[in-house]
């Protein structure tokens, strides 16, 4: 039967494994000693059945007074309950030998910082319910169990913490507390959660770092609005002001050292809230602003001939093709043409619009489509005015045409169906004002999240 092998599973070991419940339970009743032996990587039985959730084995098993409960690597039983987030498993480990929840496995964690860093509430509460010491414990590394919890973003992990450990430790030998911790992974979550309890957020938010940072410090660095403004809207607090060990205030992590910040809009918003809670420092801001500005042109200068010469192909095959149609139109007139050979519908105002634009259209395509032909000059700024010249113009050759089709239906259904010609006019009519708002929306958001926050002169970064 392999009774006391250690070098190798028993009977018992293939029994759990395979799934074959009730020959366990009769080899536990009938052989106890085989509780006792582990396979050759160090798995008991016990382990085992907690790995499967087997609820009735490991009962069994933690009635026999010196049945084994290690595992592999260093891990026991109650790592296993807590990877399951078995909390019933849990509970019957920790009350029959709660001396496991102090064992650490091959990665120098204990079962309760495994269960801040799965995640595992449930499991979490019936530790500290059996035991509210535990919340205090702090990592081999010196890493505390709130730093842990916010380096993954864990609130429910962090409520449960502090209701049974209202002091729980929030902070390393070095100053890195939770909070500093949720800033720098970008979590955005908990940092709001910290700052909405009066308790971390008194004690958190002006903390200093080893390097003398605030959380402040990191969350400009990072340039995440949301977190920003976490910290700073709503909070008298904050201190804005405090300078870091290297002489830094918060507003120096505007000025990235060797590349441009990747989502100019969420800089624009940082450097924006930063004017509006700091008009003192506004000078060094709108000098950081130039600075990043002429790295966002240089870094653009380089790719820039290739993306033009892109934008300038598919700009000119759009022209031609609306140039195209309006042209065709002009000869395709709506109501057709009388015996003599003239448009039917010359004198009703729709058609004189539709004349009007499908002119327009065709004329400012042409336009676009020809300054395409002669834009190949490689000075940045002809080329920065031609982009925003060019948009502006097929932007009015896309008004005109959709204005076009629109009268040219309206002539034609009016005189029967006018409700119809009416609802189908309106579409066209909108499309353009759509597209205007589409091309404004990221300003326009910005705007109406920060309202008189709001700098337009931030914005002009290429």
């Amino acid at each position: 039967m392999g009774i006391g092998m250690q070098s190798c599973a028993n009977a018992l070991h293939h029994a759990i494994r395979s799934d074959h419940r009730e020959l366990a339970m009769e080899l536990i009743r009938a052989v106890p000693e085989m509780s006792r032996a582990v396979n050759s990587y160090d798995e008991s039985p016990m382990f085992i059945s907690v790995m499967r959730d087997y609820e009735d084995i490991t009962k069994l098993l933690l009635e026999i007074e010196d049945s084994a409960h290690g595992g592999t690597s260093g891990f026991n039983a109650l790592h296993a309950a807590v990877r399951n987030g078995n909390s019933g498993i849990a509970k019957m480990i920790i009350e029959k030998r709660p001396d496991l929840s102090t064992e650490e496995n091959g990665y120098r964690n204990t079962a309760v910082e495994q269960a801040v860093f799965l995640n595992k509430i449930d499991v979490l509460k019936v530790l500290l319910e059996h035991d509210w010491s535990l919340g205090y414990s702090v990592s081999t590394s010196g890493s505390p169990l709130l730093v842990s919890a916010a380096q993954r973003g864990y609130v429910g992990v962090a409520r449960e913490l502090l209701k049974h450990c209202p002091d729980a430790p929030y902070c390393d030998r070095n100053g890195w507390t939770c909070l500093h911790e949720a800033v720098l992974s970008g979590h955005t979550e908990f940092v709001e959660f910290v700052m909405g309890s009066q308790q971390l957020r008194n004690k958190l938010v002006n903390m200093r770092s080893e390097v003398g940072k605030t959380a402040l410090h990191y969350a400009v660095e990072k340039c995440n609005p949301r977190i920003l403004q976490a910290l700073l809207l709503n909070h008298t607090t904050t201190d804005f002001t405090m300078i870091s060990s290297y002489g830094r205030e918060p507003s120096s992590g505007l000025l990235t050292e060797k590349e441009p910040p990747n989502k100019i809009s969420d800089w624009n918003e940082v450097s924006m809230v930063l004017l509006q809670k700091d008009p003192n420092n506004a000078s060094f801001v709108y000098y950081i602003h130039k600075c990043v500005k002429d790295m966002v042109t240089n870094a653009s200068s380089k790719a820039f001939k290739s993306l033009t010469q892109t934008l300038i192909g598919n700009t000119f095959l759009v022209a031609i093709l609306i140039a195209t149609i309006t042209f065709a139109a002009a000869f395709t007139l709506p109501g057709g043409y009388n015996s003599e050979g003239l448009p039917t519908m010359a004198r009703k105002a729709a058609f004189q619009a539709f004349l009007i634009s499908d002119t327009l259209a065709m004329c400012s395509s042409l336009a676009v489509a020809f300054i395409c032909i002669i834009a190949r000059w490689e000075d940045i700024g002809f080329l920065l005015y031609y982009r925003s010249f060019t948009k502006k113009l097929m932007w009015l050759s896309y008004m005109a045409t959709t204005t076009a089709f629109a009268t040219g239906l309206y002539t034609v259904l009016a005189p029967r169906l006018l409700w119809l010609a009416i609802a189908v006019c309106t579409l066209p009519v909108l499309l353009p004002i759509f597209t205007k708002l589409l091309d404004e929306l990221p300003f326009l958001s910005l705007r109406l999240r920060l309202g008189r926050t709001f700098k337009s002169e931030l914005l002009d970064i290429v």
